[in-house]
């Protein structure tokens, strides 16, 4: 192969013959490669040789790539870490819906656009039938799994939770799979019912809940959390909830959510954090979404980030989180244009029936979601009915 300057193919470079058996000839890289475009290329090599070895990247590794790789180049990277797990062209999805439960809320987050606080004008809090009427709708509109997310209402202890799961679960069985909290609800619950993270756990286990999800986590920072959402938790209060839940034997995923006013220091300390409790925890869970801030209708305002820069942080996200199989792209906050994330390592993504949060932020949601599919062949990907893991 000739290198000239001024006329580099990353990608030929990175599978030049300085690569001997997955490991780098120092010499010979440095002979011919680095006269030509010095750090940069160096840099890639180096990563290039590490990620095709299945060692995990670090986090000054990860801000090189977000600030420095093109995208031609981060989506070979991330696919590459995802055909670990899966087919390059295939993706799967399933239909789903959010329950807003409730919109009483005292956590007070500036960038929500939902919650009214309680005695408020517009707040509420929906009976158990008319949480099963929803159910019943969606569930003829083709839902596989129903979600429930609210806030926290001061008048939902545990026992409320409870008794409202098991209701759901009398009626419906295992014909639908439900996420039936998020962490941070889970929390807030545990702490004005007076009970341990695992008494809790333990409460809702035992009328079958299955899933208490990493809703809740948005920026895992206590800087972020400072700024933004004071009346919730200290991330270690957020993992040793979340370790509680797993520990007795409920399944959970972990969240992000960017494009608010977050450093790309807080972002990398969110997902070397995460990576850490993945493998302290052994892989336990089972998937990862990460999902874009909507500025409409809220004190913290702002611009929506653009969605070729949450492509870019899709692929850090999943060639940095090498310890999760699933890594999931949002079509709830970025629609169509959120499909063209599984060439940059997503490999899975949900149609959305309904959430409030997200629809008054400014999200728009559609019945019809065949163009969504039809959109994700065009890109050259497979898509696949799936079951709720």
């Amino acid at each position: 192969m000739k290198l000239t300057r001024g006329s580099i193919d990353l990608e030929q470079i990175t599978r030049g013959p300085w690569l001997f058996g997955g490991a780098v000839d120092i010499g010979l890289l440095c002979e011919v490669v680095l006269p030509i475009n010095g750090y940069l290329v160096l840099m890639l090599v180096a990563l290039e040789n590490k990620i095709r070895s299945a060692v995990a990247i670090d986090i000054d590794e990860a801000r090189w790539l977000f600030e420095k790789a093109d995208d031609a180049t981060l989506k070979r990277l991330a696919t590459e870490v995802k055909c670990r797990f899966h087919r390059a062209d295939r993706a799967t999805y399933l239909v789903m819906a959010i329950i807003n439960y409730t919109n009483v809320c005292v956590a007070n987050c500036d960038f929500c656009s939902f919650f009214r606080f309680p005695h408020q004008d517009g707040g509420y809090l929906l009976s158990s039938e008319q949480v099963l009427a929803k159910i019943s709708e969606f569930k003829d509109y083709g839902a596989t799994l129903i979600a429930f997310n609210g806030g926290f209402n001061p008048k939902l202890k545990i026992a409320d939770y409870a008794k409202l799961f098991d209701r759901v679960h009398s009626v419906y069985g295992d014909q639908l799979t439900f996420f039936e909290m998020t962490v941070a609800e889970f929390m807030f619950a545990c702490k004005i019912s007076r009970l341990s993270y695992h008494q809790g756990a333990k409460i809702l286990r035992d009328v079958g809940t299955q899933w208490i999800t990493g809703g809740g986590a948005e920026i895992l920072t206590d800087s972020f959390r400072q700024r933004h959402s004071q009346g919730k938790y200290r991330v270690e209060d957020y993992y040793d909830a979340q370790q509680a839940i797993i520990s007795n034997g409920i399944a959970s995923t972990a969240t992000m959510v960017i494009g608010f006013d977050e450093t790309l220091a807080e972002r990398l300390e969110h997902l070397q954090r995460l990576r850490r409790f993945q493998s302290d925890n052994a892989d336990s869970l089972v998937s990862f979404l990460c999902w874009t801030y909507k500025p409409y209708n809220n004190r913290l305002g702002g611009q929506e980030i653009s969605v070729d820069q949450y492509w870019r942080w899709l692929a850090v996200c999943r060639i940095f989180l090498d310890n999760f199989v699933h890594i999931r792209t949002s079509v709830l906050t970025k629609n169509a244009e959120a499909l063209q994330g599984l060439d940059f390592g997503a490999n899975d993504f949900d149609i959305p029936l309904e959430d409030e949060v997200t629809i008054k932020a400014g999200a728009t949601i559609s019945e019809d979601y065949r163009p969504l599919l039809a959109y994700a062949k065009k890109l050259g990907h497979n898509p696949c009915l799936r079951q709720p893991f």
